[in-house]
């Protein structure tokens, strides 16, 4: 979670995976796989929120709400890069892709 938490924190200052999983209502592994499978989808070809609602099973509300609540496209767009950078490093991308 520490590695999800350090990254939301590069995108927005209140964003945590526990604060967001109190703010939607969803346990903090959900919140962890959503912003995952979010991070991960924002470069796929398709919509973001139904591609992470297809890979991990939570509505598309929900995602919609933690995409709102770190700040909206931008800031997954700047998730989704950092993401990437570190995948092609050998890093985190690939430890976010397992908990998928």
């Amino acid at each position: 979670m520490s590695m999800l938490n350090s990254i939301l924190g590069q995108v927005s200052e209140t964003a945590t995976v526990q604060n967001l999983a109190a703010k939607v209502g969803l346990s903090p592994e959900q919140v962890e796989q959503a912003v995952a499978a979010l991070g991960q989808a924002h470069f796929a070809e398709s919509d973001t929120v139904t591609t992470a609602a297809e890979q991990t099973g939570l509505p598309t509300d929900k995602l919609n709400e933690i995409v709102g609540h770190i700040g909206g496209e931008g800031a997954l767009g700047r998730f989704a890069s950092i993401l990437q950078e570190d995948g092609a490093a050998g890093g985190i991308l690939g430890s976010i892709s397992k908990m998928l």
